[in-house]
């Protein structure tokens, strides 16, 4: 702590020595964590209440990162790989709910679990729990220096602060300190064979997110586009230093009295939006909720993120942010700002818009109540993935989809394994493409201790929760709140081991570790999870991305789909739909290879829309006959977990089957995938 001081100040700013002072402020405390996101707060908490001294130093004047910056619509996967602290945040926001309006109030049903929320309310519950385990917290604090020995970290300078810690904790977004720490990392996409990964490097087709209309990416004569990159695609496979798109999560609102007008840049200039421009006037009929994706959290708000190929997300424009000095980070960050501000205030009033897309895009609005000191804009760019440490152990592809157990896991992870478009481009065809998006499917799987460590020799009293050491491909489904949450839990306890112990931090108990962490309610098997005490079921993807989601089975089609994956929340590469054509002709058979007789449950999966058939005919073929089930497909509570369509007895072999048909549909019909999952007889 302060030396020679009587108390700390807690979650407020210390002063800084005048500017002709030339001696540091001295700091002291057994672990110092760098960066004041949801993942830095949980690791500092965990130390405290290990009884250790801590402080938390954050460059910002915000606690929360991502969770409160914009981010209430939580990125969870399975909810029950969610254990320990990070599970505790959660309930925490859920009990301020039911506190404030009631346990069968709207607001409480709102925030499903705890797992949606407003963002002021995530950064009031981390500050309560770091009141609560008494830790000092320094704003506005920026890394500028590290003093090593040793291979260690003595001190890291902040401006006229230093701080001594026999071990440090960096969960910055952009790992700073460990790259002052001369830590190996990496930037960008590796090539394919570097990990002998499918999914690595420039993607030959990113059906996500992609233009459904050709567009000429030039102006008069080959002058491109403002928010196309020069840039030649690269070839597939090939591993580049390009880094997946940023944006701002916005809370936006319909509610008249939150609701205030769309900001105007600074910097605005209706040309940058000729893209913008030319999409909406060849897509005439394209919906807001089809520019971007608002998601409700309490209170009539939202969490707003990219959706479709022109959206949130600036494509292209944060290449050099991991490793940029502050002044140019500084103004990538500003750019997105512009441009973000920008794209909304041109839908608002451009006269090339349609109307009736103007008037939707007019009826929302930034929301009061939310980044008051920011005139309501968000104080977190949302840093999908900057730098990534190479450390003792390497998370990849396979640990995603087939090495799912470690025996030195400390937490597990379990969204999507997902990455956003990384740049934009003159495509084959001479029309504009976008590229580096992959949405993959997974089940929960096991995060290695190793993977938080730096490799010994070049590092050994630094632990890294959030740049942890992981390929690209791996980072797209570790990236998450709840999971950063998770990973600062266990670095808060391995650095108080390895204070014990006197070790350094590859050398602790990792034993001692995991039972520690068993005892503070973590989940660290895909074994303990309920859906994982039956056998493995079978999906049957009717897009299955190859080498990936390995479909025991087959899908048979009948009459003209469209691919399609502008809404989220599908399996594999895409879903199929009729295009509301040809009603009674089109079916889409899945037909699974069962190993053995028994009953099965079956679950239907299909991104929900308003315009989908609330009439799709779904035929089941079993052991005992056939049954017809209408299923309403513009709604659908939990994608993840898709539809139940209930128990059925399933002969082995490929005698029964799902069919879904488009006989006498209302609406658009999705064929997407279905699951036999063995169920208890």
């Amino acid at each position: 702590m302060k030396l020679c001081a009587l108390s700390f100040l807690l979650l407020t700013l210390h002063s800084l020595p005048t500017a002709g002072q030339e001696k540091a402020i001295a700091y002291k405390a057994d672990v110092v964590v760098y960066g004041g996101n949801a993942g830095g707060a949980i690791a500092a908490v965990t130390v405290a209440r290990e009884g250790k001294s801590v402080l938390l130093i954050e460059p910002g004047s915000h606690i929360g990162g991502m969770a409160s910056g914009g981010l209430g619509a939580t990125d969870v996967g399975n909810r029950s790989a969610i254990g320990g602290t990070s599970r505790e945040f959660f309930q925490r926001v859920r009990a301020y709910y039911a506190a404030k309006y009631g346990e069968k109030s709207a607001q409480v049903k709102d925030c499903v679990e705890g797992f949606r929320f407003e963002p002021h309310v995530a950064e009031r519950v981390l500050k309560e729990m770091l009141k609560e385990a008494k830790v000092e917290v320094h704003f506005n604090r920026r890394l500028e220096g590290i003093q090593l020995a040793a291979r260690q970290i003595l001190a890291i300078r902040t401006g006229d602060a230093e701080y001594r810690a026999p071990f440090f904790i960096d969960a910055s977004y952009e790992g700073d300190l460990m790259a002052k720490a001369k830590v190996s990392y990496a930037v960008g996409r590796e090539g394919r064979d570097k990990y002998g990964e499918t999914l690595a490097g420039v993607q030959k087709h990113s059906p996500f997110h992609q233009w459904s209309v050709k567009l000429s990416p030039y102006l008069e004569g080959k002058k491109l586009l403002p928010l196309i990159q020069a840039d030649p695609q690269g070839d597939t496979g090939m591993g580049d230093r390009k880094v997946q798109a940023y944006n701002f999560r916005l809370c936006l609102t319909q509610r008249p009295d939150l609701k205030l007008p769309w900001p105007k840049p600074k910097n605005y200039d209706p040309a940058r939006y000729e893209l913008v421009a030319r999409y909406v006037q060849k897509k005439p009929d394209v919906r807001f909720g089809q520019l971007c994706n608002p998601v409700r959290v309490p209170n009539g708000k939202t969490d707003t993120n990219n959706n479709g190929p022109m959206s949130t997300d600036h494509i292209g424009a944060n290449w050099d942010y991991p490793d940029a000095p502050y002044p140019l980070r500084k103004k990538i960050w500003d750019d997105h700002e512009d441009y973000q501000k920008g794209f909304f205030y041109f839908l608002a009033n451009d006269p090339r818009v349609p109307k009736k897309l103007q008037a939707e895009v007019n009826s929302w609005g930034i929301s009061k109540g939310e980044f008051e000191d920011n005139d309501h804009w968000p104080h977190q760019l949302y840093i999908r993935e900057a730098r990534r440490m190479i450390g003792s152990y390497v998370m990849t592809q396979k640990d995603l989809f087939e090495d799912k157990h470690k025996k030195d896991s400390v937490g597990l992870a379990s969204y999507t394994a997902d990455s956003h478009h990384v740049q934009r481009v003159v495509g084959p065809d001479g029309a504009v493409l976008n590229e580096g998006d992959f949405q993959v499917r997974l089940t929960p799987f096991a995060i290695s201790y190793g993977s938080l460590t730096p490799k010994e020799e070049e590092c050994r009293n630094l632990l890294v929760p959030v740049c942890l050491s992981s390929s690209h491909v791996a980072y797209g489904s570790i990236r998450m709140e709840p999971v950063f949450m998770i990973l600062g839990q266990a670095a808060g306890l391995a650095a108080c081991q390895a204070i014990d112990a006197k070790v350094s931090v590859q050398r602790i108990s990792v034993d001692k570790l995991l039972a520690k962490l068993k005892e503070q309610k973590a989940v660290l098997s895909p074994d303990e999870l309920p859906a994982s005490k039956s056998a493995k079921g079978i999906v049957i993807d009717a897009n299955k991305l190859g080498g990936v989601l390995v479909d025991d089975g087959m899908a048979k089609k009948t009459g003209a789909w469209v691919f399609s994956s502008s809404t989220a929340g599908f399996v594999g590469a895409g879903y199929l739909h009729d295009n509301n054509e040809e009603q009674g002709k089109r079916s889409v058979r899945f037909v699974p290879k069962l190993a053995k007789k028994g009953n099965y449950e079956l679950r239907i999966f299909y991104p929900p829309f308003t315009n989908r058939a609330g009439n799709t005919l779904v035929v089941i073929h079993h052991a005992d006959g056939e049954k017809m089930v209408r299923v309403n497909q513009k709604k659908l509570a939990a994608p993840a977990m898709g539809f139940s369509l209930g128990v059925f007895p399933f002969a082995e072999g490929e005698e029964g089957w799902v069919e879904i048909r488009n006989d006498a549909a209302d609406g658009h019909v999705i064929a997407d995938a279905v699951l036999w999952l063995p169920a208890k007889n």
